[in-house]
């Protein structure tokens, strides 16, 4: 059965809307996702090499996969994977994302199909992707199940669902919320509720309920120090990615 309800929960959209035109400022409030932007693209790229047999030394390798980043915000993951060969939709439920979207691809040269939808709208409609990043979006729904099951119809069989969202513990609170939002001021304040956010076992189940089966998982975790993020086999304590294929 298809899914066509929307997932969407009109006041976390109204959080991104106000947000949208600071999409590729550097020093705004997007800051955060910025410096988490090359350690997402390893493991993206990575996980998609490997599932798909691709050489990452190819100029573009991976030209004849269509893609989709769902909740693609203003394009800080669907350029790199255009340039890398992919076909590339973006799709956000937040209207005010897509020109912005839109108008720094055309500066930068790049043909990418933007558009103001949801996970449900496309799988009803019987999109098909080999890929379906899904990054830092399942903390915001309303029903994290349904849309996970939107994302794996929007999947060919044997396609690769790539997921990542904030555990739910008493340290991602600390640095999630109090740090990243009241301390740092990285984002405005109210941007994540702590009750939204999944532990990696719970997400795991989600995505197995969802028709999905879930293949690996990692952290993200900042250094205070060297003020850069890395991938972790073991510490999934805040940040983390998990990848997923379906059958």
């Amino acid at each position: 059965m298809q899914a066509t309800q929307t997932t969407v929960d009109p006041s976390e959209i109204a959080k991104f809307e106000a947000m949208a035109a600071e999409w590729w400022d550097l020093e705004g409030k997007f800051k955060p996702l910025h410096m988490l932007n090359p350690c997402r693209l390893d493991y993206i790229t990575r996980q998609i090499a490997h599932e798909f047999d691709r050489d990452l030394t190819d100029e573009q390798p991976f030209k004849g996969l269509r893609l989709l980043d769902i909740g693609c915000g203003g394009g800080l993951l669907c350029e790199p994977m255009a340039r890398l060969g992919a076909t590339v939709v973006g799709a956000d439920a937040a209207e005010r994302n897509i020109p912005v979207a839109q108008i720094h691809a055309e500066q930068s040269g790049l043909a990418i199909d933007y558009r103001h939808t949801t996970a449900e709208a496309m799988a009803a409609a019987g999109e098909q992707f080999d890929v379906v990043l899904n990054m830092e979006v399942v903390e915001h729904v309303a029903d994290p199940l349904a849309y996970l099951t939107a994302c794996q119809q929007l999947l060919k069989s044997g396609g690769l669902h790539i997921c990542s969202t904030l555990n739910r513990n008493p340290k991602s609170f600390l640095f999630a919320i109090i740090g990243a939002e009241y301390v740092m001021r990285w984002l405005p304040k109210g941007t994540h509720e702590w009750d939204k956010f999944i532990t990696p076992d719970e997400l795991f189940d989600l995505m197995s309920q969802a028709g999905l089966n879930p293949i690996d998982r990692k952290g993200f975790v900042f250094n205070k120090l060297t003020w850069k993020w890395s991938i972790s086999d073991r510490d999934l304590s805040v940040n983390y990615v998990t990848a997923s294929l379906k059958p």
